[in-house]
């Protein structure tokens, strides 16, 4: 028969293990370092400043397949303000996109012809800084700002057109066929080149923040809660998905990526009713990603502070809320508080104005 542990040696591997264990499964203290280093490690992250010059800006948003001219911008700019290109001539692309209020409208769900909502319940993107992301929609599934202009107009609960009665509307007016013989050349007016002037509009629609100042070197552009927020959002993993100049954008990534009992049981824990899926919240039209495998393009974060409500079908409210989901799916690691208010005060030095690169 084997002999036991004495009392004392069990007594002192518990204490041990009290002591011990803590300490092994806790994160270390959040250490936030110096303006300098904290700068150096944001743009060693691919964090990096938008441009402030035109160079610049054509430098990482121009596309050469269809390259920005001022005359190709101006004639985007008419036409994303064009109502001609919905079939009652009440909406634009700007009827989704405000571009004063963070790029996009501000509801849960985009309303188009006669006041049909998406029929998966879609929140609309923001056309703000776009261009920099590597595809749109929220499955991803077009490649460029340019491929994505035409998707809304021919949509039947968006603007509810197609091609062809674009091109017969605008061919009515001798000012548009001069502005597409100025830019294409003669004969031109086609959809596809309705698609390519906003497209090469959107991409002059870089904004720039308060964080663009801090990564330029102004130490003072963004508050101590930022810097921890940002410190936060390095160290714990958010800038793995939310990277690039966009701070996302550039990957189509699973979500949500861990579950937990409840998921698993399919029961909501908050109302104890049987969960539909796996999205962690209402999932408002049902929609599931690229394929119906819960994979969702990583949305851009500048400008997050202005775009709610949060997530692919706006269930969301509240920024603080959606930081807590992100970082208990995504992360495996559900933030505090105090966490989730210093990375809400770094993604608001994310909100700034569209730079005039003077198109």
């Amino acid at each position: 028969m084997k002999k036991l542990l004495h009392p004392v040696v069990v007594t002192l591997l518990v204490v041990i293990a009290i002591l011990v264990l803590p300490l092994l499964f806790s994160e270390k203290k959040l250490r936030v370092p110096g303006d300098a280093k904290l700068r150096a490690q944001a743009l060693s992250h691919n964090l990096l400043p938008v441009p402030r010059s035109r160079e610049g800006m054509l430098a990482v948003a121009d596309n050469p397949e269809n390259p920005v001219t001022p005359a190709k911008a101006a004639l985007g700019k008419r036409l994303f303000f064009d109502p001609r290109l919905s079939r009652d001539r009440t909406l634009t692309c700007a009827s989704c996109h405000i571009l004063e209020a963070g790029g996009d409208d501000n509801r849960p769900v985009a309303i188009g012809y006669h006041g049909r909502a998406n029929p998966h319940h879609l929140n609309s993107p923001t056309v703000l800084n776009a261009a920099l992301e590597k595809s749109q929609f929220w499955d991803g599934r077009a490649k460029d700002v340019e491929e994505q202009a035409g998707g809304p107009v021919q949509a039947p609960f968006e603007m509810n057109m197609t091609p062809r009665e674009v091109v017969t509307r605008l061919r009515k007016d001798p000012e548009m066929l001069a502005a597409f013989a100025k830019v294409f050349g003669e004969h031109n007016l086609t959809f596809a080149n309705v698609r390519n002037a906003i497209g090469a509009y959107e991409r002059t629609l870089l904004t720039r923040s308060p964080f663009d100042e801090f990564l330029d070197g102004n130490d003072s552009a963004i508050s101590p809660a930022a810097k921890r927020g940002l410190t936060l959002f390095m160290e714990r993993g958010c800038k793995g998905c939310h990277t690039g100049m966009s701070v996302g954008g550039q990957l189509v990534k699973r979500f949500p990526l861990r579950r937990y009992f409840f998921d698993y049981m399919g029961i909501d824990p908050k109302s104890w009713t049987v969960k539909k899926d796996e999205i962690p919240f209402d999932n408002i039209g049902g929609f599931t990603g690229r394929d119906g495998r819960y994979f969702f393009k990583v949305p851009v974060l500048r400008n997050i502070a202005e775009t709610g409500p949060y997530f692919h079908n706006g269930a969301v409210k509240d920024l603080h809320e959606a930081v807590r989901i992100m970082s208990k799916y995504q992360l495996g690691r559900e933030f505090s508080p105090d966490e989730i208010n210093d990375t809400v005060a770094f993604l608001k030095s994310l909100s700034g104005k569209v730079v005039d690169y003077g198109y």
